[in-house]
């Protein structure tokens, strides 16, 4: 016989659930018990596996961190001058290559930038880009809820500034005068929240350090308009409609709807992109015709578009969200790395858009 829950008889309410029973589970690798508490695996989720290649022949790469007291790391990569040069931006090391700052995805509560299909996807952006990929980690919520990613974000620019004098390894390869901010699903949305602020970073602080552009890839946005995507999305795939509103629930301040700026750029309260000063850098915005996503990015694109902002839209008819790194060896991902890098040498080539600080 099924269990029947117990109603108090005074308020004829449910008995709040005890301190230990779990209230949110994300594929066993994150649990939120009742009390709040927050467990993690230290392992990664099953549909990450560690059998993806740990190293590329062409790829130097090294971990560093880049805040201690939120002991907040970066994997960074760098490709050798003939890799470079392959990729068709350096040639035999006389010039250096442009840099790729990288923020992984997960729903801003999953993932790290030592996540085996992460790891193997910037190694091979690395390569095939010809650019020096720095892929950093920010905190997760439900730990630190939003805005901490995108502080994290903006920190991480700042580091990066003054790892321009500071890190010889870096400095013999990188342009820091051509750095894209590229992002992975919530990396994407990081990379976009960084664009809005971009006018405020380039006075404040990156004056050795100039933005030319940003890579969307299939961004994570919401709304608490369903979209088509969205509503024919099968509960039955792993990253269906019910977890990416978990995962909002879990990283969006306490009480915040998924119209919150964080979440969707076009919300009530969320700033004016046609507003002077910002995205004034060409952004590259990539879909996936699989992808439950993939409504709202072409929606971001199409109302940049009708701003006269200088944005691009690439559509992947075949394929599902992050499909690169669930498969970073596969043609797909390779035709995707081959798109970031052309949209990299264009903006690279042409006058900066942006005024340095």
């Amino acid at each position: 016989m099924p269990s029947i829950p117990t109603v108090s008889a005074a308020t004829g309410a449910a008995p709040p659930p005890p301190a230990s029973a779990v209230v949110e589970d994300i594929h066993g690798f994150l649990r939120v018990l009742a009390d709040g508490t927050v467990l993690r695996s230290a392992a990664g989720p099953a549909f990450c596996p560690a059998t993806f290649p740990d190293s590329h022949p062409s790829v130097q790469w090294k971990e560093a961190v880049y805040d201690k007291a939120k002991s907040l790391r970066v994997r960074m990569y760098k490709p050798s001058s003939s890799a470079a040069a392959g990729g068709g931006d350096a040639a035999a090391g006389k010039k250096k290559m442009p840099v790729l700052v990288h923020f992984h995805g997960g729903g801003f509560c999953l993932g790290s930038c030592a996540w085996a299909n992460v790891h193997a996807f910037c190694l091979r952006l690395a390569a095939g880009a010809g650019a020096v990929v720095l892929s950093a980690g920010y905190r997760l919520a439900p730990e630190h809820r939003l805005p901490a990613a995108f502080e994290d974000g903006a920190a991480f620019l700042r580091w990066l500034r003054d790892q321009a004098a500071a890190d010889s390894w870096l400095a013999e390869a990188a342009d820091f005068s051509r750095v894209f901010v590229t992002g992975d699903s919530a990396g994407g949305t990081i990379a976009h929240h960084l664009a809005v602020r971009a006018g405020e970073l380039d006075v404040a602080d990156l004056d050795t350090v100039a933005v030319r552009g940003y890579v969307l890839l299939m961004p994570f946005f919401g709304g608490e308009r369903r979209t088509r995507s969205e509503a024919e999305c099968s509960p039955e795939v792993v990253l269906n409609l019910d977890l990416f509103d978990r995962f909002w629930r879990l990283s969006l301040p306490a009480g915040a709807t998924r119209d919150h700026p964080a979440a969707n750029p076009f919300g009530p309260e969320s700033p004016d992109l046609a507003a002077a000063g910002e995205f004034r850098r060409p952004v590259l915005v990539v879909a996936g015709g699989l992808d439950m996503m993939r409504d709202r990015a072409v929606e971001y694109a199409e109302r940049l578009a009708a701003m006269g902002k200088p944005v691009e839209l690439a559509e992947f008819a075949g394929e599902p969200h992050g499909f690169y790194t669930l498969d970073p060896g596969s043609e797909a991902t390779g035709e995707l790395i081959g798109l970031v890098s052309r949209f990299v040498q264009r903006c690279a080539s042409a006058p900066s858009p942006c005024v340095r600080g």
